[in-house]
Formats: structure tokens, sequence, C-alpha cells
């Protein structure tokens, strides 16, 4: 296997795995703050998914400053999570 030949191509590959695992870290972050909002709606607790909601919220909003995640994927989650909690 043919890997990088020049120094700063050797940095650069160093740099981009330590990208890819904290992206992968605050992915998993903001999926998992979705899903209890998601639980708590499929529980139909109202209570808790608006506490799950309000904390997932600045996370989706962080994440779309970050450009981990597009910020009309953020307001479109935004929009049908508290959509659903509306519901119920």
């Amino acid at each position: 296997m043919i890997l990088a030949n020049t120094a700063q191509a050797k940095k650069r590959a160093r740099q981009a795995e330590k990208h890819r695992q904290h992206n992968a870290s605050q992915r998993s972050e903001m999926r998992t703050v979705t899903k209890k909002v998601v639980a708590a709606i499929g529980a139909k607790d109202k209570t808790s998914a608006e506490a799950a909601y309000k904390t997932a919220v600045p996370v989706l909003d962080a994440m779309a400053r970050k450009g981990l995640i597009h910020k009309n994927k953020a307001a479109r989650h935004k929009s049908r999570l508290s959509g659903h909690i509306k519901a119920l």
C-alpha cells in the first residue's frame, strides 16, 4: 500500500485522521440528542420531549455552524421535531 511520500502529505494525512475522528464524535452526539427527542415523542411524553428538544437545538445549531451539517438540514430537523412535539 502506497502512502504519502512528502512531509506535507504525511502531516495532512495525520490531520485528516484527527479531524475525521473529531467529526465522527460530533456527529454521534448530534444523532444521540436527536434520538432522545424521537424516543420521547414515540413515548407520547410531551414534557420530556420538550426538554430533550431544548437540549438538541443548540447541538444541531452548533453542528451547522461548524459545517458538519448544512444549516438547512439543521433547520429541517428542528422544524420536524418541533412539529411532532406540537402534535402531541
